[in-house]
């Protein structure tokens, strides 16, 4: 129970919780240990849940038709991860979660976040900046993609993701730039 109520003030570690809170959060979520090549989550499936990375990394994908993955996000510490679009409207799944390093998440349904909500509503806010701050997130990415050159574009990865370039190979970073490993590699000899 300890490591469950250490996770609660983990996560929500800039709010004042009771210990009654803190034991209601604890049993909405739910401790797994992922090893490397774990897959989380495939395509065509309901999605009910989301997942805080403890440890450890993971990354979301997408596989086109033409069978090229493109990696849509990472997770590392203290990031939360799923398939976002089936999450929030109860469509099928089109992403897959990979470990890529080995993890402890833990995982939150959507309705047991509702319940945290009714209960804690001061928790609600706590997740709509996270939601906020993804958005915003993903449409500044959107922007670079449309804008950026791929070397300005892994430039940029590599100066907000340090920690990420260290725990995923070459192809991941690749497939998140959208561009080739070989493209890659050119535009780190060019840098160094």
């Amino acid at each position: 129970m300890e490591n469950q109520i250490s996770i609660a003030l983990e996560i929500f570690k800039n709010y004042a919780l009771s210990e009654k809170e803190i034991r209601y959060i604890n049993n909405r979520f739910e401790k797994i240990e992922l090893k490397k090549g774990d897959i989380l989550l495939t395509p065509n499936n309901n999605v009910t849940y989301q997942f805080y990375t403890y440890s450890g990394c993971l990354r979301s994908y997408f596989i086109q038709k033409s069978g090229k993955q493109s990696t849509i996000q990472f997770a590392i510490k203290d990031w939360w991860i799923s398939d976002y679009t089936a999450f929030f409207t109860n469509q099928k799944s089109v992403m897959s979660l990979e470990c890529l390093k080995d993890a402890v998440i833990y995982k939150v349904s959507k309705s047991d976040i509702d319940e945290v909500f009714d209960k804690i509503p001061r928790l609600e806010s706590f997740f709509r900046k996270k939601l906020e701050k993804a958005f915003a997130g993903f449409q500044k990415r959107i922007i670079e993609y449309l804008s950026l050159s791929a070397k300005e574009r892994y430039q940029k990865f590599r100066e907000n993701y340090v920690e990420i370039e260290k725990c995923v190979k070459n192809y991941h970073i690749a497939s998140y730039l959208g561009i080739t490993t070989e493209s890659l590699s050119r535009i780190r000899k060019s840098i160094s």
